[in-house]
């Protein structure tokens, strides 16, 4: 596998996915935190080339499955995933998986992409990922007005109101505590908020659509952003190095946009992120907030979305019982 810069972030968040980024590499990092990712089982699985005509495609598809042993990125090589496919899979998942440190050995992912002649550009069109025994499973589709999203199988999206994490962190260095000894001070001081280690430079996300309400200094805060979504929500940033160039106060901003980079102002004893969730102005753990989803669709819709996704639906089921079915094979032989 190529090498790749480990400095580089991995947006796995970022909807709708703007940019395109190696991340062979990315995902194979090593931190202090758990960190196993997909690995492929040793025999080659099968890869199977179908021609499906539903509504909503008229592409060749091709199915794969994997194991989580170490690592998603050579999984997903060795399954035949490019790095932009790869890319797509985290990002379908990446409201309910953190992909920093979620995935743990035995998890499995089961993907149907379809590629397209005309640009050459290959889109998953279903994908299944089994994480801790929990299965998510997503279908690409087109609605009425032209928007194309992913959904699962009851027709909810997989897009939630918020990311579960604003930045691609090393560890969590302190959690939501209200009785925390701060390390400065030396004394009693609630912490409200979650503090994610990272190098220093590391992009920040907004954690979803909103309009900046402040950014500037703030006490030991250090150099801060608190982005206003809607009238109930609202989320803090601090500790920041710097300021998405060009960003000010009343800016909107959209879910998974860089607004700023990991640093140590203010009162911090090394670079992470002091990242805060606000509801109806009162603090409110960010690892236990239910993100809220968008709106599930309508039931002339959710109609045409159920039909349109049974064959990949059969596909996804097909490609796991051929999957175990080589395995066996293998461990018998």
């Amino acid at each position: 596998m190529r090498q790749h810069d480990r400095r580089t972030p991995l947006y796995t968040a970022s909807a709708p996915v703007t940019q395109k980024i190696h991340i062979g590499a990315i995902l194979s990092r090593n931190t202090l935190t758990e960190r196993v990712h997909t690995y492929i089982l040793p025999h080659n699985p099968p890869r199977t080339t179908e021609s499906d005509s539903p509504a909503n495609n008229l592409n060749a598809t091709t199915s794969v499955h994997g194991t989580v042993q170490t690592s998603l990125a050579a999984a997903g090589e060795k399954a035949g995933l490019t790095d932009e496919l790869i890319f797509q899979l985290t990002t379908i998942f990446a409201w309910d998986i953190d992909f920093a440190t979620d995935l743990h050995a035995g998890d499995q992912f089961t993907v149907v992409y379809e590629d397209n002649p005309e640009d050459g550009d290959s889109q998953i069109v279903a994908a299944e990922f089994v994480n801790q025994g929990r299965i998510l499973t997503a279908i690409r589709y087109q609605d009425s007005t032209g928007q194309i999203n992913y959904f699962s199988p009851e027709g909810k999206p997989m897009r939630k109101a918020f990311l579960s994490t604003p930045v691609d962190f090393v560890r969590i260095s302190s959690g939501f505590d209200t009785h925390r000894k701060h390390p400065i001070l030396n004394r009693i001081r609630a912490h409200r908020g979650i503090d994610y280690a990272a190098r220093t430079g590391t992009p920040v996300k907004s954690a979803g659509d909103g309009v900046v309400a402040f950014q500037g200094r703030k006490g030991g805060y250090g150099q801060v952003l608190i982005i206003q979504h809607g009238d109930r929500y609202e989320t803090l940033y601090a500790h920041l190095a710097d300021f998405k160039s060009g960003l000010q106060e009343g800016d909107h901003v959209t879910q998974g946009e860089i607004i700023g980079y990991v640093g140590q102002t203010g009162l911090a004893t090394g670079p992470h992120l002091h990242y805060e969730f606000r509801v109806d102005g009162v603090h409110r753990n960010p690892a236990s907030v239910n993100s809220e989803q968008s709106s599930p669709l309508h039931a002339e819709e959710l109609a045409q979305f159920k039909a349109q996704s049974e064959p990949f639906l059969a596909q996804l089921n097909q490609t796991k019982a051929k999957s175990l079915f080589a395995k066996n094979q293998y461990s018998y032989n």
